[in-house]
């Protein structure tokens, strides 16, 4: 069974930073997932991809509203996913989850998710 474990949320002021870990249980499993990423949800809102790496390709893919603001990253060895936010806006406000896409086969999709962790932007 793998788990994500989200942390490094809370309160921040516009403008300022927050940097966001997603731990994996499964040892390997951030190395080898075909994409891992982050989603975030707002209260009555659609949940919404933030930012995924694409393993095949080596790339990394951002929604247009935070490019330039976020960095996704990934450290194999400690087996963990980071989200570097800077110059966090109120809109940012939501829970944000990890996620792993596992595709076996080339057809068959698992996808496993974090607890979620929840960013407040708010002065």
């Amino acid at each position: 069974q793998v788990q994500l474990v989200e942390s490094g949320g809370g309160l921040v002021q516009p403008g300022g930073s927050l940097r966001l870990s997603c731990a994996a249980s499964a040892s390997g499993i951030i190395s080898s997932g075909n994409a891992v990423g982050w989603y975030r949800q707002a209260p009555g809102k659609q949940r919404e991809l933030v930012a995924t790496i694409i393993t095949s390709a080596g790339s990394t893919n951002y929604a247009d509203s935070v490019m330039g603001r976020f960095t996704i990253s990934r450290d194999n060895a400690k087996n963990t996913v980071y989200l570097q936010m800077n110059s966090l806006k109120p809109e940012d406000t939501a829970i944000y989850y990890c996620n792993v896409r596992i595709v076996l086969l080339g057809k068959y999709e698992h996808n496993f998710w974090g607890q979620g962790t929840q960013v407040t932007v708010s002065s």
